[in-house]
């Protein structure tokens, strides 16, 4: 597995609301599978420190793409 990101990454910066958005989507079909269902999930639009806010608890994009990440990893296994 790789390192996880932090929140405070400063990569996370470069992410849009459409890039979001569209790893939102990712989230859905690759989590299926493992009954991972986040329908609810969206871009909220609120910020922290320049950060894109993802709306399921108001966490950041990089517990998303951490997220992906191991769904990633799962899928190749």
């Amino acid at each position: 597995m790789n390192t996880p990101l932090e929140p405070h990454d400063p990569y996370l910066r470069t992410y849009t609301e459409p890039e979001v958005t569209s790893l939102l989507r990712e989230l859905h079909e690759r989590g299926k599978p493992f009954g991972i269902r986040w329908g609810s999930a969206a871009v909220n639009g609120a910020t922290v420190d320049g950060r894109l806010l993802v709306d399921f608890g108001d966490t950041s994009v990089a517990t998303l793409l951490n997220l992906l990440a191991l769904l990633r990893e799962a899928a190749q296994e």
